[in-house]
C-alpha cells in the first residue's frame, strides 16, 4: 500500500499543476488568431503580429519561408504598402489541442480579398499554424503555413 501511494504521488507531481481544459485552449487560440486577422484587416502590424515567436517560421506557396518576428512584421508591413485593400473573411476553423496542453494546432479557410490596379480579386486559401504555450504563459505562433485553394480571380 506505501509503495502504490508513492507512486500516486510522484506521478501526480509530474502533472501540470493547473492543466487548462481543452475548450479553453481552443478559444484561447481561435481569439489570438481573430485578434491577428483583425489587426490585417485594420492594416495595424502591432496586432497582427502580436503572437508571433521569436523564432516564428512562415511559409507560402511562392515564396521562400520567412524566419524570426522581425521578417513577419517586415513583410506584412510591405505588404500593407502594396495592397490596402488586402482583406480576410474567415470561412471556417477548428483548433486540435495535445493531450498535453502546451501545444496546438489551428486550421482555417479563408477569403481573402484584394485589388490589383482598381480591380477587385478574390480567392480561398488555408491557414494552418502552430501554437506553443511559451514560458511566460502565452500562447504564440511558432510556425504558418499559408496554402491557397483556388487561384486569384476577379471578384
Amino acid at each position: 500500500m506505501r509503495y502504490y501511494l508513492v507512486a500516486i504521488a510522484l506521478a501526480a507531481a509530474g502533472a501540470p499543476a493547473h492543466a487548462a481544459s481543452t475548450s479553453a485552449i481552443e478559444a484561447k487560440i481561435r481569439s489570438e488568431v481573430a485578434e491577428i486577422v483583425a489587426g490585417i484587416n485594420a492594416k495595424d502590424i502591432d496586432r497582427a503580429t502580436r503572437y508571433d515567436a521569436p523564432d516564428l517560421v512562415s511559409m507560402e506557396s511562392g515564396r521562400p519561408p520567412s524566419i524570426g518576428a522581425k521578417a513577419d512584421h517586415d513583410g506584412l508591413s510591405m505588404a500593407f504598402k502594396y495592397s490596402p485593400d488586402w482583406h480576410l473573411t474567415r470561412v471556417d476553423e477548428t483548433v486540435d489541442v495535445a493531450k498535453s496542453g502546451d501545444m496546438a494546432v489551428y486550421r482555417g479557410t479563408y477569403s481573402e480579398d484584394s485589388a490589383r490596379d482598381g480591380v477587385p480579386f478574390t480567392h480561398t486559401g488555408n491557414y494552418v499554424a502552430g501554437f506553443m504555450l511559451d514560458p511566460d504563459g502565452v500562447w504564440r505562433t511558432h510556425w504558418s503555413v499559408v496554402a491557397w485553394q483556388t487561384p486569384s480571380h476577379k471578384k
